[in-house]
């Protein structure tokens, strides 16, 4: 229902653009040419305005026009590509997104994480902190190629709120030379919409992301 409503206003809106386009145009038209006769009456009959200069007028309104009209169905096909851009998000509904963010979901016990590794690292570490930063657990994960990586951290011991438990990602290559990483999260697409012309997820973590956050779809 939500989304026929809102094909329905960008059609209208559409329509409208297309209409003022032609009444702006038809109007343009109409002062150039009273313009036009206005000078032709009142020009030096011992200078008349030549051909070129005629042509040249011309050619300048149909350019303005010209440029009128593409502006207008360019605003168009922008209104029509964000109608169907929100129709589209609909088939994101349900699915889980892999996005940048360093909060550790536990569930079971368990808490699980994601991260991106920039090259290959010797030792890579990662340490679960709580929103204040004291540390409360540390996976160690050896070494690990460049890549996406999944880690898992056995919370059943620690007795503190799990809700929002934070973490942190060390990698050391062979020289001892840090090795750039990206934590990541996964949460599960409730609805989508739009915003500034962009596709917007709302997240079952209760985060609201533009598409172009996104890292993976699972």
């Amino acid at each position: 229902m939500i989304n026929s409503v809102t094909n329905t206003s960008s059609t209208t809106d559409t329509a409208g653009t297309k209409a003022a386009a032609a009444n702006d145009n038809e109007g343009a038209q109409d002062r150039f040419l009273k313009l036009l006769v206005a000078q032709l009456n009142n020009q030096d009959p011992m200078n008349p305005l030549d051909n070129a200069q005629m042509t040249s007028q011309i050619a300048q309104i149909n350019t303005v026009t010209g440029i009128q009209q593409l502006n207008y169905t360019m605003l168009g096909i922008a209104e029509q590509f964000s109608s169907m851009q929100t129709m589209q998000g609909a088939t994101m509904i349900d699915r889980t997104v892999v996005l940048e963010g360093d909060k550790l979901p536990v569930a079971g016990g368990v808490g699980k994480g994601m991260f991106d590794l920039n090259s290959t690292a010797k030792d890579v570490k990662v340490e679960i902190l709580t929103p204040g930063g004291q540390l409360v657990g540390t996976v160690n994960l050896d070494a690990k190629e460049a890549g996406r990586h999944e880690f898992e951290w056995d919370a059943s011991k620690y007795t503190g709120s799990t809700s929002d438990l934070r973490f942190k990602v060390t990698a050391l290559d062979s020289k001892g030379v840090a090795v750039e990483s990206t934590s990541l999260i996964q949460s599960k697409v409730v609805s989508t919409g739009a915003s500034d012309g962009q596709l917007t997820l709302n997240l079952a973590n209760g985060a609201t992301v533009t598409y172009d956050k996104v890292r993976a779809v699972l």
